[in-house]
Parts: structure tokens; sequence; C-alpha cells
């Protein structure tokens, strides 16, 4: 028996065999629901059959293996000598909810089914039991509509439509004002139309019920919109999700019952405030649908939808008391805020789930660093609870406070930020608008996890139902989406296409603009400006910074974008892209000049003019920078980048040269490359034309010693690219080198300088030894030693790429986050061989992966020097760099 796998864990008020550090195997609310029932809390008794199990039922064909039912079976009976109550019983039954509970919390993607073990003779005998008929029907049609939904993948609109029917017959607007006839009589209805629709009847053997169920949860681990969340999360399709069967409680027997949700600080804001909402009289899933509205546990929680509503402190102040003991504890013992589901029977509290509540990045800031104050975690402890990709939400602009608005509605703030996009209905027509390119802004009467695409896909989310714990509230908030929730005002039809906001008609497709920190619905298109910085986030990026060993710098090519970078905290520019200076008009003509001369003395005349606008391009990025190193790559374009195209482009060109349109369609001809990702460009264009480096060279130096001059501290690093070969960082080394004696020379003055080379291939990095005795510093540039180590287009491989993530060949997109054992240890054995022989050269990392906290990850652990990302990046890059000294 000591080798029998275990596969289900028993949680009640005796025995409790799991706790919150076993959430790989138990899953996040079965591991809470373990350490919750350990702390002595009231949870509902019942057990976990584990994301272990999940996986053998997917490997079995989707069946339940023998040892599994048994263990099953064992921990039910714990459960009905706990609760004094026998499962399948007619006169007191025991009934189940049955979870999902994957590692992570993945809200709304998985299935629930509640009331499990009803049937037509135990529903008489609830009934009895609870003298409270109409309880006891309205729990039977709510399980056999989830269950239809869930076990049996029925449409469930048909029976929805069913009771929408039956509330219009009886002239009533909520379900609680149904009788128990009435909800007896629509019980009747759903099983005909279920057999009508099926050909099979409704299951009424209650063991028969709960092994369908824990299949269908567990088969619900790979239903689309799941797979669909855990792709755009970057969660393990590999882990598998577990199943918590947990006797149920009721919020749904009258007047002294009731069920909510609360978080223990505002998941907006960050704010230390208690808030939430409950509804009487309900269940669980009634106040997240967003069809009655909820009301607010207390005064703080009170918004424009809810203020005129009873409060839980007055409806049951007892009850509210034990909440807010409860909710303390909770904090305090997860040191992190918490989002708590609740449920009261009979005025009896009990604790159904807590789980660390999602919340906006800004909310985050704001609750780490006041429980650092509040002495519940180290400044340690907060870096560590933040996942750096939040950052990005703080980042991005909002509402521009001096443009006029034209606001047609209000509803609730559920989720910060402001979006603007064109009105789409379904979360099908979302994703097609998005596709072609079109700013969406998904409108619906209240969102469900089926419409995860739709909300991925748009700029931000509004719906006329729902409220602050509502299913797009939480998503939204997650994603760092704006959206307003539970805007009465908004008349949705989907049948017609259109939203109507007091009288006045709006399309699919016209523009709106929402504010997510006011619930403002406003018409047209509203202009952005950009984030401001709060002390709190200040307060947390200084933290960062005295634990962080890699120095961040940034990705720049012009002094607004230098500007942006110095404000998140850069400490210099790791890459200036010299050929995105040259786009401009009046300049892309010279340049064109430039590759269209035949001999030197054209090719340096095209040059001269250039050298101005380089220089001054210079003198811009290094006042910004004062005093911070500023790496500059000399140009490295695909050539035909940078050739003209359209008729109008080789007209215009064939004009400024004063030559005939004819010889430049010719010159085009004979400069066209088949590969030009791989062709004459970088140290190769140097090495064929050097007077183009030596251009540069002069253009740089020329500007630092002007800003020098003027009291401007600066730090340039000349950066040659594209090396393969170390004969070719000699050559172009040499060039450089003379300029800049030339330059020293006529000015009369000197700088401090460095001069290095960008590992972007292959061959560069694998003879780095070689190298790095020509090179003040290695700058890798981990986008084309991707594409050259693959043989990828970075450009095109996205057609396919994610295919050969979903089938496991990749772990991740080799673009996104550094591969490890092929890009990686080609970086890692350039490091080491380049140190052997140049023991001082600097090492950074310029590609894109520089902003991605698991490449950071890789940076820290292999030694190197800093990292560069793009200016938005800068602070998710300074948490990312810290939570790797950490780590």
């Amino acid at each position: 028996m000591a080798n029998v796998k275990k596969w289900v864990y028993s949680f009640n008020s005796n025995k409790t065999e799991g706790n919150q550090g076993m959430k790989d195997l138990l899953g996040g609310k079965g591991a809470n629901l373990a350490e919750m029932s350990s702390l002595g809390l009231s949870v509902p008794p019942g057990f976990t059959v584990t994301t272990q199990a999940c996986l053998d039922f997917v490997s079995n064909a989707n069946s339940l293996n023998d040892e599994i039912k048994k263990q099953v079976l064992d921990a039910l009976s714990l459960v009905e000598k706990e609760s004094g109550k026998k499962f399948g019983d007619s006169n007191n039954p025991l009934l189940f909810s049955v979870r999902s509970g994957a590692r992570v919390s993945m809200p709304g993607m998985m299935d629930t089914v509640l009331n499990l073990g009803l049937n037509d003779e135990s529903v008489l005998g609830l009934g009895k039991l609870t003298g409270n008929p109409r309880f006891a029907w309205d729990s039977y049609r709510r399980f056999i509509q989830m269950y239809a939904n869930v076990v049996m993948g029925f449409n469930v609109a048909l029976l929805e439509s069913t009771l929408e029917d039956l509330k219009e017959a009886r002239e009533v607007e909520e379900d609680t004002q149904l009788t128990a006839q009435d909800l007896q009589d629509l019980v009747s209805v759903y099983k005909t139309i279920i057999l009508e629709e099926t050909g099979i009847g409704f299951p009424t053997d209650p063991m028969d019920q709960l092994w369908r169920a824990i299949a269908a949860v567990f088969s619900s681990w790979n239903n689309p919109r799941a797979i669909k969340y855990r792709e755009i999360n970057e969660i393990s399709h590999e882990w598998g999700t577990a199943v918590n069967v947990q006797s149920m409680v009721f919020g749904n027997m009258g007047e002294d019952c009731a069920t909510g949700v609360c978080f223990t600080r505002d998941p907006s804001t960050g704010e230390k405030k208690f808030f939430g909402e409950f509804l009487i009289n309900a269940q669980g899933e009634d106040v997240v649908a967003g069809i009655r509205t909820p009301q607010p546990i207390n005064d703080l929680s009170k918004n424009e939808s809810n203020k005129t509503l009873t409060t839980l402190e007055q409806a049951m102040p007892k009850v509210f008391g034990e909440l807010v003991e409860v909710y303390t504890r909770l904090e305090e013992h997860y040191k992190d805020m918490q989002d708590i589901e609740f449920t009261i029977e009979k005025d009896k509290l009990f604790i159904l789930q807590t789980r660390n509540g999602k919340r906006t990045a800004a909310a985050g800031i704001k609750i780490a660093v006041d429980l650092v104050e509040e002495g519940i975690l180290t400044k340690k402890e907060a870096l560590l609870k933040m996942n750096p990709e939040d950052l990005n939400q703080l980042l991005h602009p909002r509402l521009d406070p001096c443009v006029a608005k034209n606001i047609i509605a209000t509803g609730l703030p559920a989720s910060p930020g402001a979006g603007s996009g064109q009105i789409a209905f379904s979360s099908e027509k979302a994703h097609t608008m998005n596709e072609n390119g079109e700013k969406v802004l998904l409108v619906r009467q209240e969102t469900s996890p089926e419409d995860i695409a739709g909300m991925v896909a748009s700029q931000g989310i509004l719906t006329a139902r729902g409220g602050m714990t509502s299913h797009a509230a939480v998503v939204a908030r997650g994603m760092g989406k704006p959206c307003v929730a539970g805007c009465s005002q908004l008349a949705i039809s989907y049948a017609n296409s259109t939203l109507t906001v007091n009288g006045k008609v709006y399309r699919e497709g016209d523009w709106i603009t929402i504010d997510g920190a006011t619930g403002e619905v406003i018409e047209g298109k509203v202009p952005t400006i950009s984030a401001t910085i709060s002390e709190d986030f200040s307060t947390f990026m200084k933290w960062a910074d005295e634990v962080r060993k890699l120095d961040i710098r940034t990705n720049a090519d012009n002094p607004q974008d230098s500007k942006t970078a110095i404000s998140f905290g850069a400490q210099g520019i790791g890459l200036c892209r010299t050929e995105h200076m040259f786009f401009e008009p009046e300049r892309i003509l010279a340049v064109r000049e430039m590759i269209y001369a035949d001999n030197v003395a054209s090719r340096k005349k095209a040059l001269d003019k250039l050298l101005p606008f380089q220089r001054e391009d210079f003198i811009g990025i290094f006042n910004e920078m004062n005093g911070l190193p500023v790496n500059i790559r000399l140009l490295d374009p695909p050539l035909h980048e940078f050739l003209p195209h359209t008729a109008q482009d080789k007209l215009q060109l064939a004009d400024y040269l004063g030559i005939d349109v004819d010889l430049v369609e010719d010159r085009c001809e004979k400069l066209h490359e088949f590969n030009p990702m791989l062709g004459h460009r970088g140290c190769r264009l140097g090495v064929t034309f050097p007077e183009i480096y030596r251009m540069q060279t002069r253009a740089i130096i020329e500007a630092a010693l002007e800003c020098s001059k003027n009291g401007i501290k600066v730090l340039p690093e000349i950066m040659i690219p594209l090396i393969s070969l170390s004969g070719e960082l000699v050559i172009l080394k040499d060039e450089c080198l003379d300029e800049i004696k030339k330059v020293f020379e006529e000015k009369q003055s000197e700088i401090k300088y460095k001069l290095g080379t960008m590992i972007e291939l292959p061959r560069a990095a694998i003879t780095a030894g070689e190298i790095a005795p020509h090179a003040d510093f290695f700058s890798f540039g981990t986008n084309d030693l991707t594409q050259t180590t693959y043989g990828l287009s970075r450009d095109d491989a996205g057609k396919f790429l994610p295919e050969y993530v979903g089938k496991g060949l990749m772990p991740l997109d080799p673009f996104v986050s550094i591969d490890r054992d092929g890009v990686g240890f080609l970086v890692k054995h350039a490091c080491i061989e380049g140190k052997k022989t140049n023991p001082n050269i600097h090492l950074g990392i310029c590609g894109e992966h520089g902003g991605e906290p698991r490449s950071i990850q890789f940076c820290h652990d292999i030694g190197l020097d800093y990292v560069s990302c793009s200016p938005f990046r800068v602070p998710i890059a300074r948490l990312a760099a810290a939570q790797a000294a950490l780590k």
C-alpha cells in the first residue's frame, strides 16, 4: 500500500492533507482550501483530485483509473462523516460543488458545477429538510442548467430563454420572485428540452453525476478558451487542473442567506479599503454573472449603481464582523491582497475560496509598498510579488484632460486606462477587425469566458451589465486593458448591431472611447497623453535598483526616445541605430545619392550632405543623456530599405541627381539582392566603402566635442555591426581610429570613447576569443543572432512559429524569449572566450530580449554588464533584473 500513488487529498476540520505549498499538485484553489482548513476557518469540507490525476485522465483516453475512483469514494465517505449528510440520500442529501483549480488562477476559463447530487427524489427531501421547497427547486433548476452546459455540452441558451419566458409570463423581473411551483414546472420543462434536443435523459444517479462532472472539469483544461488564456498568459499546457469537490453551502435558502466576493484592498487602486459585493438569497455564480445588481458589502464599496442598496454591514452586522476578522487574518497569513469568495447560510459564514487577488499594475505597486510599510512584507518579498510585465500597464497613455469630451454614459470604473476603438458587438467581429488593422472596442451586454479572444483583440471592454467583480472587470484588470462595466444606460441590440444611448444610435464600426478610471463612455476618438509616475512607483523601483546587478540601458534613435527612457530610469543607450536617422525626406535623397554613387568622389559629396544631419542628431541625444554612455551602431541597413521602390520615388531621385529615370531603374536592378538581410550590409558596407563609416565616426566625435565644450559630459561608444571575421573589425577599427585622430587634431581637443562590435552572427560568437582583443565591448544583437542561428526570418516566422510552440517543439517563441540552449549557448560561449583574451571587455545585450524578464534572468546568470531595451520596457527590465538578483 505504501507504493500506491496518492491522487486525492481531503480537507476538513479533522483531517487536512494538503497545504498552500502544494499548488503544483492541488492547484491554487485546492492548496488554499487545505490551508484555510488548517487555520481553523469555516470551510465546507471536501477533497481535491490532483493535477496529476488530470494528466493521467488525458493520457488514459479521457477516463479515470480505478485507483483514482477508489480514493474519491474514500474521501467522499470522510465528507459524509464530517457533514452528517449522505451523498445520494433522499432525506438528508449531501450536495457538492465541483470546481476546477489550476496552479495559477485562470478566472472563468474552466468549468464549475453547483448543487451536484440532486434528483427528483432528493429535491423533495431537501425541501422538507429545510422547510423551503422554493430553495430546493431553485437549486435543482440551477444544477440542471449548469450540468447540461458543462457536462453534457448542451446549448444552455435554450434553457435561459425558457427562464426569461417564464419570468415574463409571471410579470416578474428577478429569479427570486418565482415561486416553488414555478421552479418545479421549469425543471420539468428543462428536462423535456434536454431529452428532445439530445435524445438523452438528464442523469439521476448522483454517483454517475459526480464521475461525469469530474471528467468534464478535467476535459475543460483543454477547452478552446482555456487554451487561448494559457497562450496569452504563457501558462504551460502540461500542468493540468485539479478538481475540487466541496460540500455545498447555500446562499439561496432565504433572506438570512447570501453569497459574495470581496477584496482585502481595492483591486483597481490598491487603496487600503475592504471592498466587495454580495447578493442576498443567491448562489455564487449570480454575483459575477451580472444578472442582478450586486449590493455593496460596506459603505466603502458603494458606487453609482449600488449606492442606494443595503450593505452587508447593515443587513448582517454580526456576519460582517466575522468576515472582517477572516480577511484580516488571511491577508496577514498570505502576505498579499486576497480575493475571497464567501457564502452565508442561515446567518453562518463559510469561506469558499481565497487567492491572491487580480489587480491592476498601479494597485499592485501600491499594495506592495503599503505592505512593506505595514511590516507584513520585506522589500525583497515585495519585489518578488510583482510580475515585471504588469508594469506595462503603468507606462501607457491616458485621456488628455484638456480635450473636450462628449460623455454619453457612465458605468463602473472596472479597470483603469483609456481606450478608443470602433464598436464591435461580438468577440468574432472584434478579432476580425483587429486582424484587419482596425482599433476595436468590444461592447457586450456582459462578457463571458467565450469572449476571451475578442477581449485580447480590443483596446478596451464596455458592458451594459455586471459589477466590479464581473468577468469583464476581473479579466480586463488582469490584461491591463481599460474596462467600463455595468453601464445600464446602454441599450444593445445584437440583432441590429446597434448601441442606443439616450435615444442616439451608434452602429458597429462607429468610434467610441472609454475611461476605465472614471467609468465614462465618450463619443468618438479622444486624444491621449503619456502616463505619469506615482510616488509609490518611484519608491518601488528604487528598491529594485538597490538589489539589481545589471545596468539597464535603452534602445533609442532620437532625443525624444532618449528623454522618455531617462524618465523611466535608463542608465544609458545600448543601441542607437543610425540608419533610422536617414528616412526623413531631405535625408533619404542624400542617402540614395550616396548609394547610387559609382566613385569615391561622388560618394563623399553625398556624405558631406549627411554629415551635419548626423552631427546634429548626436548632439541632441548626447544632451539628453548627459553623462550616460551612448552606444551608436554604424550604418547597418539591408540595402533594399533605402532603394526607391515606387515610380514617384524613382522620378524624384532622377530629378535630384539630374539623370534619366531609366538610369535610376538600371542602378536599382544592379543593386538588387536576393536575400538583403544576409547581403551587402553592416561591416561589409564599411569594408567596401570605408568613407561611410569615416563620415559617421566624424559626426559622432564632432558632436561629442561640441557637447563637451558646452559642459555636457559625453561617453560615446562606436559599434561596428555584423562582424563575422576578426579581420573585418581590425580594418574598420583602423579606419575609425584614423578619422578620430584627424578630428582631435582639427579641433585641438579630445574625449574618451569606446570602440567595439556587435555579436550577431554565430561565427562571431564562436570565434569571440579572436575578436575580443580588438574590441572594448561586445553588444549581443540577439534578434539577428536568433535569425541566423535558426535560419529563420523573424518577419515571416510568425506565420508558423505559434504552431511549433503549440506542438511543444519550442517552449516559447525564440524571438520573444531567448533560446538558452542554442542562441544562449553562443552568447555564453562568446562571453567566456572574449573574457579570456580581453579580461576588461564590457558585455551587453541590445536585442529585443533585453526587455524580456526570462531573458534578463539569463543575462544576469551569465554575468553580462547591462541589458538594453525599448524606452517603455526600461522599468520592466529594472524589476526583472532585481528579481534575477534575488532569485
